[in-house]
């Protein structure tokens, strides 16, 4: 009977370090980076992008109703480029948190926005989604765009909006799409740099309620 009880103990105490095991999985990554005291945030009611750099394409802060933030949102009209970046200034960054929201308003052959990170000398990595596409992806760029990890999702909606963030620390990231954790991969090409938002060919996107928790990258 003794013996009995001990068994049942002990793998009641298994059971439990598994659930431990698992529910540790489920912490977000960034859980360092996002208990950083500070926080920058634009929701573009309250301030523009002044400061901000356009790499290319045309943004702009307009009025939108509807907006998550206010009545103001940032929206990237240029339809002739192949990808479009506007970079925020902060940073740079080693490990950082930024969450987003998007509104893919019109495109035919993309409909998409994304977060650019760790931006330097023209390079950057981009976790995208797209209104025209069922997947969500992450990718470099360096003088080309190549991808590094991709996951089928039922493409967002056009027309309404949804949040994409992204959360780095070290070589690991991690890529989330309305509340979901769909991304996790680790690539160490690039080490630290700025963030900012990105669309790709026609797409027409506003964006809206940016938020960014970073560890400065030494030096």
């Amino acid at each position: 009977m003794i013996r009995h009880k001990e068994s049942v103990s002990r793998r009641s105490l298994l059971k439990g370090a598994l659930r431990v095991g698992l529910a540790s999985l489920a912490v977000p990554l960034a859980g360092a980076v996002s208990a950083q005291p500070a926080a920058e945030r634009w929701d573009f009611a309250a301030k523009g992008i002044e400061g901000w750099t356009s790499v290319d394409g045309r943004w702009a802060v307009e009025d939108m109703a509807g907006a998550s933030g206010g009545s103001r949102v940032l929206v990237q009209r240029e339809v002739k480029n192949t990808f479009n970046v506007v970079v925020a200034p902060l940073g740079p960054y080693s490990d950082v948190d930024v969450s987003m929201k998007f509104k893919p308003i019109s495109g035919r052959e993309d409909a998409s926005g994304g977060i650019v990170f760790r931006f330097a000398d023209g390079k950057y990595y981009v976790i995208r989604a797209n209104a025209l596409e069922d997947n969500f992806r992450f990718y470099y760029y360096d003088g080309g765009r190549r991808m590094l990890a991709s996951a089928s999702v039922k493409a967002p909606t056009l027309g309404q909006w949804h949040t994409v963030r992204a959360a780095v620390a070290g070589d690991r990231v991690q890529g989330w799409l309305d509340g979901a954790l769909l991304l996790d991969h680790r690539d160490q090409r690039f080490r630290a740099g700025r963030v900012g938002l990105w669309t790709k060919a026609d797409s027409i996107t506003a964006f809206d309620d940016v938020i960014v928790r970073g560890a400065r990258a030494a030096g």
